[in-house]
């Protein structure tokens, strides 16, 4: 499908680049409260997971299996949510995000009300410190799993 124009995921990496595939791409979205924040965005302008052929449906499965089971084993999240909603931009893009029992909003999701006076988990803070650590392994990762 052609890139739509008022898209910002159409016009932008919606975020910080961790790598480029020709299908799909990750990037971390930079919250304050939710280091380690990554979605994986569909290249093509597709509203519906639905909407992919079966083997890019795969595709993105096994990437996004790949990105929780880093977020479980690297940045020892307590949970991780994975998300695709699509309401306010409707291009296919999934959140995948590490949640730990004492985050800003556990147990509730991360779009609910902060806790007042919410500060980041000893684990969210070494996600942050060591982002570009991290960021490379991932990286290393993906283009291990998919080219």
């Amino acid at each position: 499908m052609p890139p739509e124009i008022d898209c910002p995921l159409c016009t932008s990496d919606g975020g910080t680049l961790i790598l480029r595939h020709p299908k799909f791409r990750v990037i971390e979205a930079r919250e304050a409260l939710y280091p380690g924040f990554l979605r994986l965005i569909w290249n093509d302008h597709v509203r519906e997971f639905s909407h992919l052929p079966r083997e890019d449906r795969l595709l993105c499965m096994d990437a996004l299996t790949l990105l929780e089971e880093f977020a479980l084993n690297t940045f020892k999240a307590d949970k991780v949510n994975l998300a695709t909603l699509g309401n306010v931009v409707p291009h296919l893009h999934w959140h995948i995000i590490p949640r730990y029992q004492g985050d800003a909003h556990f147990p509730a999701p991360v779009w609910a009300q902060a806790k007042p006076n919410a500060e980041l988990t000893v684990q969210q803070k070494w996600v942050l410190e060591e982002q570009a650590q991290w960021s490379n392994q991932l990286a290393a990762q993906l283009k291990k799993a998919f080219t």
